[in-house]
């Protein structure tokens, strides 16, 4: 029996190429990049000669970080970073600009690159759910990050409220927007903790048709609080159920924190009415469509269909 796995959504700007041995070969855009995998334990099915025509390959320097460097074989100039992206709303779907959004994309000294294309399969979900809330719905992205689902969700009709904790993220979620064609005040942009934002906003009376929650296993807010995912997740879902409305979804999402997907369903089976849908996020390699794995993932609505036609 496999493994329940939300499946990947077409990305045209973005590839697994291949993977194994703790690592993971990828296209983004025309540049082709190396980096570490810690889930890809088995076996490449590419040669070594593919993998060393990377564009970047990432070398690390020590457990907190490391570079990324021009690969040995790679046929051109080093890539300056950073490079845009762009993935397309599902048809029909987009109420803004010309149904594009558009990434930066700039390799870091923690192998990351401001962009999770597995999440693809959410932004997905999101604007297509869009119909089924209503005119122009309220929508919460918590741990935004460099904003990705928020740019999809400001396309596709959602009024959006973005919060994270990093300036420079939210500068590049604004980049992002302006590069999407949402102009330099596309939505709201907090800076902010997110478990102090969202209790705030319990205590406000606020509703939001959907809540998004990425939260990582450990961070610091702005005003240096401390986030610990064993012990803020129960108090963030104590808050996202109180934010979320009577007709609403929610998405959670998390990797490398060590928990089951029945940790996820038991957590959301707190929530009154709805249905939930857990499982793993996952991307599929170009050539062979073997499924790397990139995080868990649940999602909840209440008064609107999980999927199309339920």
């Amino acid at each position: 029996m496999r493994p329940s796995v939300f499946s990947p959504v077409p990305f045209q700007n973005h590839a697994l190429i291949d993977s194994g041995r703790g690592e993971k070969l990828e296209r983004f855009g025309e540049v082709l990049l190396r980096r570490p995998d810690p889930q890809a334990l088995w076996r490449p099915r590419l040669p070594a000669v593919e993998w060393d025509a990377a564009d970047l390959v990432f070398v690390r320097e020590s457990d907190r970080g490391g570079r990324f460097e021009r690969g040995s074989r790679a046929r051109g100039a080093k890539p300056k970073a950073p490079w845009t992206i762009e993935w397309r709303l599902p048809e029909g779907t987009a109420v803004a600009g010309d149904g594009g959004a558009r990434f930066q994309i700039e390799p870091t000294p923690f192998k990351h690159v401001g962009l999770f294309p597995e999440q693809a399969t959410n932004w997905s979900w999101i604007a297509q759910r869009r119909a089924d809330l209503g005119e122009r719905p309220a929508l919460l992205n918590l741990f935004g990050y460099t904003g990705a689902a928020s740019v999809v969700a400001s396309l596709a009709g959602y009024d959006v409220t973005h919060v994270d904790a990093s300036r420079a993220s939210l500068d590049v979620c604004v980049a992002n927007a302006e590069a999407s064609g949402l102009g330099s005040k596309p939505f709201r942009v907090v800076l902010e903790d997110a478990l102090a934002f969202a209790e705030r906003e319990v205590r406000r009376g606020k509703r939001y048709a959907a809540v998004l929650l990425d939260p990582p296993h450990y961070g610091r807010g702005p005003k240096g609080q401390r986030w610990q995912l064993e012990e803020g997740l129960a108090p963030l879902l104590d808050a996202a159920r109180a934010l979320v409305d009577r007709r609403g979804l929610l998405i959670l999402s998390t990797y490398a924190v060590g928990y089951s997907p029945l940790a996820f369903e038991n957590l959301l089976a707190e929530f009154e009415g709805g249905a939930s849908a857990v499982g793993e996020l996952a991307l599929a390699e170009e050539s062979s469509g073997r499924l790397l794995p990139c995080g868990f993932c649940a999602r909840w609505a209440r008064g609107v269909p999980l999927e199309d036609g339920a």
